[in-house]
């Protein structure tokens, strides 16, 4: 058996390994915000390069004009204004849908078989890649639905992509209300 070692030693001893530790925090965020100053400067330098070599390139035509074959008459109207036209109807099918969906989930939904698998596909479905929802887009609305490559084709996809996310969100966001402001609120 080893006597134990006196008081003042083991507090000294204590303290060398708090200054140890307190010293390899401050080297590790030292370290941390040097890798932190570098990949800005370096995301900052290629941000520079673009606008240096992009912005003498944007012009009237370039934003008023359609894509073209050839590459000085080309230009990006067709892609802002079917994106403007997009983010709307995806914001009017996904944002309800998906709080209605993750309140009912939340408060009311009882706890049961059917729930929990409803909530697991929830969680797989915001994992599953951009290129997947695509192609079901293709596969059901387009072909299947007949509904042809419109905006609410674009619309639907977009908002089934970001369902799951809203879902988790809303759901998240209710659970850190107080039960006492909730069952306030009722």
């Amino acid at each position: 058996m080893q006597p134990l070692a006196a008081p003042s030693s083991r507090r000294r001893s204590d303290a060398e390994i708090i200054a140890r530790a307190h010293r390899s925090d401050r080297s590790f965020a030292v370290l941390g915000l040097g890798v932190l100053v570098l990949t800005m400067i370096v995301l900052l330098s290629l941000i520079v390069d673009f606008m240096v070599d992009g912005l003498g390139r944007i012009d009237l035509d370039f934003l008023t004009s359609f894509p073209s074959r050839r590459a000085a008459d080309a230009g990006i109207l067709s892609a802002w204004v079917g994106t403007t036209l997009v983010m709307p109807v995806t914001t009017a099918l996904a944002v309800p849908l998906g709080v209605a969906a993750g309140l009912n989930l939340e408060e009311h939904a009882p706890s049961n078989w059917i729930t929990h698998l409803i909530e697991i596909n929830v969680t797989n479905l915001a994992g599953v890649p951009s290129i997947i929802h695509g192609l079901l887009a293709l596969g059901l609305f387009v072909q299947t639905f007949a509904m042809g490559q419109t905006i609410l084709v674009a619309g639907m996809t977009l908002a089934l992509l970001i369902l799951p996310i809203i879902i988790v969100a809303t759901r998240e966001a209710v659970r850190s209300i107080p039960i006492g402001i909730r069952e306030g609120a009722c």
